[in-house]
């Protein structure tokens, strides 16, 4: 069901990205297209061998990173070039998909697991979760000031938050399959 809602928020976002022209929106669809990719590859982690579920998270880790690298060079691209975005459309589908986000939250809390394809999974969702609030709030300053300075902030947080979370993941999948504390 996450997977399913995650590639339903990428092609939502993505149409709504390109039609609001924001950096901050594109790069939510495109988390949320890695994170589909990352729980498919997660499923058929089930139940297979540790170093399996280990190399599995590992990639998880490293397609996050990658995100985030695609995020930075297209907010460099749109504070070069300059963005219109449409505060209105982001405000609107951020509120959206923070609601698709605590839905997959609460689907994945319901699983108990000490697997770290299952923590990957969590962390995602937290960091969408969170961008989908930097995306909300950056809306309503690019609709009251006519700027796109908050569009381009926020995409920058978005690639922090992908850096942070590929960083834990990475470190998590180096234990032992466990939760880190």
């Amino acid at each position: 069901m996450v997977l399913i809602l995650n590639a339903l928020l990428f092609v939502g976002l993505g149409a709504g990205g390109i039609l609001a022209d924001s950096s901050a929106l594109l790069a939510n669809a495109v988390d949320n297209g890695a994170d589909s990719v990352v729980y498919l590859i997660s499923f058929l982690a089930v139940g297979r061998a540790l170093s399996w579920k280990k190399g599995a998270a590992r990639l998880s880790g490293i397609l996050l990173l990658l995100f985030a690298v695609g995020v930075l060079i297209d907010v460099g691209r749109r504070w070069w070039v300059g963005a219109e975005p449409v505060g209105w459309t982001m405000m609107g589908l951020a509120l959206v998909a923070a609601i698709v986000n605590l839905i997959c939250l609460v689907l994945l809390r319901r699983v108990t697991s000490d697997d770290v394809n299952m923590d990957a999974a969590e962390t995602f969702s937290l960091n969408d979760f969170a961008a989908n609030g930097g995306i909300l709030v950056a809306g309503g300053l690019v609709w009251w000031l006519g700027q796109d300075w908050p569009d381009l902030v926020v995409g920058l947080m978005v690639a922090a938050l992908a850096i942070k979370g590929g960083v834990e993941i990475l470190r998590n999948a180096g234990g032992e399959g466990t939760r880190m504390p």
